[in-house]
């Protein structure tokens, strides 16, 4: 079968396979937020987090940020301070509190005995010690998200091989489907 054939046809399994009630348990928890919307990712899922904050700032008019999006703050985080804790210094910063909520975009979601995404996993600790609520969109089920956060979307996974490819792909069709949403869509897109 040709890559792009089978590539597509996991993508259908996938979307087929989603749990759309998740979604809905999301979007009515954001329609309830009172404070900001951090999003986070690292890699494809940092691409991802900077474009979903876009469309939850203009669509949906919540105050929603990106750590990664400050490239400058980042490094000099990483550099003086480690990567592992880019997020949660970041977030301290911007006084994270019981009001804020955190979304997670991440393939594993994060592997603290593997010490893999331990950025994420410190980020979600100290919202969970703050108080916030914290969100993901993963493609694993057995990883720290996925685990640890209050709703979860995690997106179905038919083989390995596909996991990265797959789990960022739907990381956009979800929040898509959560700034279209009518809980929480309050500006129309121009198309």
């Amino acid at each position: 079968m040709q890559h792009s054939c089978e590539f597509v046809e996991v993508a259908k399994m996938t979307l087929g396979a989603l749990d759309t009630q998740k979604i809905e348990n999301i979007a009515a928890a954001l329609s309830q937020l009172k404070g900001r919307l951090f999003i986070i990712g690292v890699g494809g899922s940092a691409a991802n987090a900077s474009h979903a904050v876009n469309d939850f700032r203009k669509l949906c008019g919540i105050e929603a940020y990106a750590p990664t999006d400050n490239v400058a703050e980042l490094t000099a985080r990483a550099n003086d301070e480690g990567f592992d804790t880019v997020f949660s210094g970041w977030l301290k910063v911007s006084k994270i509190n019981k009001d804020d909520a955190l979304l997670i975009l991440s393939v594993g979601g994060g592997n603290e005995r593997k010490k893999i995404s331990v950025n994420l996993i410190r980020a979600i600790k100290l919202a969970k010690a703050v108080g916030a609520k914290v969100y993901g969109i993963v493609g694993r089920a057995d990883g720290y998200t996925a685990k640890y956060a209050d709703i979860v979307v995690v997106v179905p996974n038919m083989e390995e091989k596909w996991i990265t490819p797959v789990s960022e792909a739907f990381q956009a069709i979800v929040w898509h489907c959560l700034v279209s949403h009518p809980l929480l869509q309050k500006n129309k897109t121009k198309w």
